[in-house]
């Protein structure tokens, strides 16, 4: 069965920079999408961005493009989100998911693989 186990996240002032960490384990033969999304209360889980194993291509968030980066570290089976410009809209528990096969946009009910979430604050 596949696992996340997420690293990182804390308190950084507006501006600043931050890099989450998901290491998978359990991986079967295939390829998968695999995102970080983030939720407040009382709002909607926010789709942030996803890779593609297939081919590495990339989907980004409107909010984050040009301040978020995601990757993929095969070696290391580990899944970044390098955050910077942080803003303190940004402020969110942040979670990365699997799921098998490509997801043409940042659907989270097609993401079945979940991790324990991270809070990210940001303040000014």
């Amino acid at each position: 069965q596949l696992q996340l186990v997420e690293s990182g996240g804390g308190s950084v002032q507006a501006g600043g920079s931050l890099r989450l960490s998901c290491a998978a384990s359990g991986y079967t033969n295939g390829y998968y999408s695999l995102g970080w999304f983030r939720q407040t209360p009382g709002k909607e889980r926010e789709g942030v961005a996803h890779i593609y194993t297939g081919d590495s291509s990339t989907i980004y968030g409107d909010s984050v493009k040009g301040r978020f980066t995601i990757s993929l570290d095969n070696a290391k089976k580990t899944l970044y989100l390098q955050m910077n410009s942080l803003k303190l809209e940004d402020t969110a528990m942040y979670y990365c998911a699997a799921a098998m096969g490509w997801v043409p946009a940042l659907f989270s009910g097609r993401y079945h693989y979940w991790s324990q979430g991270t809070q990210v604050t940001v303040s000014s």
